[in-house]
């Protein structure tokens, strides 16, 4: 081999060698390059199963909170209308007491909100052809004796002391200007109860009204009971 050829034959040596050189390099770069690739997608492929766990954790927690939020829901509402209808209830007792108790219930409501004794009672118009010139004349009779003064029990068990008392009561209570309640020919449609008209100031007694006033005072009591 003459001069030439060994220089040609040690330059293609080189060339190759610096091939396989860099052939190697790149291999190796490659290499380190899908490893770091496949550790890289490892960790993000626990990174998306663990988001994925924790989603499915906070949306079975969700699924549990709005089940019991709805199951609290229908518990109240199931003790709210326990609630409604224990006062409606009472609302229907109130309005079909025997007579001679509805009347001296209303008879009472009269004498109570009774501010001149000289108002007109309304009635329904059911009430006001059962009971109502009994509720009115018993409530004059309980308005007179509230400012007639007392005669002595040995006098009034006579029965010329029980007209002398009448008397007196009568006298009184004109006196007074109180005890002159009267039956007024307008009815209104309300359940039971009554309302004392004075001109255009009205006293509501109706029983609707009672029972909502004594809802509202109680509400408070009766939910701690039944909402606690």
């Amino acid at each position: 081999m003459n001069g030439i050829e060994k220089i040609t034959q040690r330059m293609e040596d080189d060339a190759q060698r610096e091939i396989n050189e860099v052939l190697t390099a790149a291999r190796a770069q490659a290499e380190e390059i899908a490893r770091r690739s496949r550790e890289q997608a490892d960790r993000e492929s626990a990174a998306i199963a663990a988001r994925g766990e924790s989603a499915a954790a906070e949306r079975e927690k969700r699924l549990e909170s709005m089940a019991e939020m709805e199951s609290r829901k229908l518990v109240l509402a199931a003790k709210q209308e326990v609630l409604d209808e224990a006062f409606t209830m009472a609302l229907e007792k109130l309005c079909t007491l025997p007579d001679e108790e509805y009347i001296e219930l209303l008879a009472a409501l009269a004498v109570k909100a009774a501010r001149t004794g000289r108002e007109k009672v309304i009635f329904s118009q059911k009430d006001r052809n059962r009971v109502g010139k009994a509720v009115v004349t018993r409530a004059n009779d309980a308005l007179a004796r509230k400012v007639a003064p007392r005669l002595p029990g040995d006098l009034t068990d006579t029965k010329a002391g029980a007209i002398l008392d009448k008397v007196v009561t009568g006298a009184s209570a004109i006196l007074a200007g109180t005890g002159m309640l009267t039956l007024a020919e307008e009815t209104r449609p309300i359940k039971g109860g009554i309302i004392l008209s004075d001109g255009d100031v009205e006293t509501n007694c109706t029983f609707e009204t009672l029972v909502r006033l004594q809802r509202e005072n109680i509400s408070g009591e009766v939910a701690k009971v039944l909402f606690d």
